[in-house]
């Protein structure tokens, strides 16, 4: 049995990203959506990107494939109630933070059906449908539950991630909630701590106008609303609690350094985070299938990005990734460019070079 149709219950950043990205693989689908924003449906409808919009969650049951893609909460009503009206024919899948959750309750029904619990590691600050992006899961890893590697039906699901350009993982659902416990929902919670702690109010001058670029990057997530996080926060509550108990151990380490006057001890452990965090892929999306990287710098005028895009099209380079990483009013900004290859990456920066433009090194 193929895989033909999709229900989308949900069309949300991640929802809508799913059904855009398989409208554009090329394959035949039909894609049904149920969304509580009626105008969201509308709107994805008269875009083509829906073919079918569901006037229930229960309406999801006619197709062979059902991805649940809304807050964590919402998302376990839901599927508790699908669960006992699915027969063989179906596979259902959702795309939350939190794992371990879905796999009990899971576990307590006895369906012929077929799950298969999913996490992409794709987002961004802003969500919704108008933030949908049918390139969001471009070389990013899709997290998926270690329980589904036996289930006869897996192949037609990695297959759909594949065409949505993610990369699947495979991992145990309870170690799943732990890691993510420490690289997303941890960082997350000290992003908005950091914030409250530079942005008092009650200092003479306000901290924040001082500011500068290497607080806004790591205070960058602040940015994301307490409803995307909120079920979230709840369902993995033990494990962030535990993530937070060790940093807090990490930075009173560092406070009894300090009151000693210990630079010795502080030289050691920022050497050892400057090896550790070598370890991170330097490209976050593409850490499973690392991209190669040049680093561009182009003038403050209109055309000049276009110009190099046209440049690099032409000579039938794939560009997988793009992100400015430096702007200077009037005088330019660093981008960064990425590629599968090594060799496309150094061909890129000898086209660039002959065309006069300036590179980093």
């Amino acid at each position: 049995m193929k895989v033909r149709k999709i229900a989308i219950l949900g069309l949300g950043l991640i929802g809508g990203s799913i059904a855009k990205a398989l409208k554009l693989s090329g394959r035949d689908f039909i894609i049904s959506a149920f969304d509580k924003k009626e105008d969201v449906i509308k709107r994805s409808l008269k875009e083509k990107i829906i073919d079918e919009g569901l006037s229930s969650v229960n309406e999801a049951v006619n197709s062979d494939l059902i991805f649940i893609c809304m807050p964590a909460d919402n998302s376990l009503k839901v599927f508790e109630k699908l669960i006992p009206k699915l027969s063989e024919e179906n596979i259902i899948s959702d795309v939350c933070g939190v794992k371990a959750i879905f796999e009990d309750k899971w576990n307590e029904f006895n369906s012929e059906a077929h799950y298969i619990g999913g996490h992409p590691m794709a987002g961004k600050e802003t969500g919704g449908y108008e933030n949908s992006d049918p390139h969001l899961f471009e070389n990013s890893a899709y997290i998926i539950s270690s329980s589904a590697e036996k289930c006869r039906r897996i192949n037609e699901f990695l297959e759909i991630i594949s065409l949505l350009g993610a990369k699947p993982l495979f991992l145990q659902p309870s170690l799943h909630d732990k890691v993510v416990a420490r690289v997303s929902h941890l960082p997350q919670l000290l992003a908005v701590a950091l914030i409250h702690t530079v942005g008092s109010n009650n200092e003479e001058i306000d901290f924040l106008d001082y500011a500068a670029g290497g607080f806004r990057d790591i205070t960058r997530i602040a940015s994301s609303p307490f409803t995307s996080w909120k079920s979230i926060l709840k369902f993995n509550r033990s494990e962030i609690i535990n993530a937070i108990e060790i940093l807090y151990n990490n930075l009173n380490k560092v406070e009894d350094y300090l009151e000693c006057g210990d630079m010795e001890n502080l030289d050691k452990l920022f050497k050892d985070a400057r090896t550790k965090r070598k370890k991170i892929s330097r490209d976050p999306k593409g850490f499973l299938n690392p991209l190669h990287d040049i680093f561009l710098l182009l003038e403050d005028k209109p055309g000049t990005l276009n110009k190099v895009l046209k440049l690099i099209a032409k000579n039938s380079i794939n560009l997988k990734d793009i992100e400015l990483q430096k702007f200077i009013k009037n005088y330019g900004g660093f981008f960064k460019l990425s590629f599968d290859t090594r060799q496309d990456a150094k061909k890129v920066k000898t086209i660039l070079k002959e065309a006069g433009y300036k590179l980093k090194n």
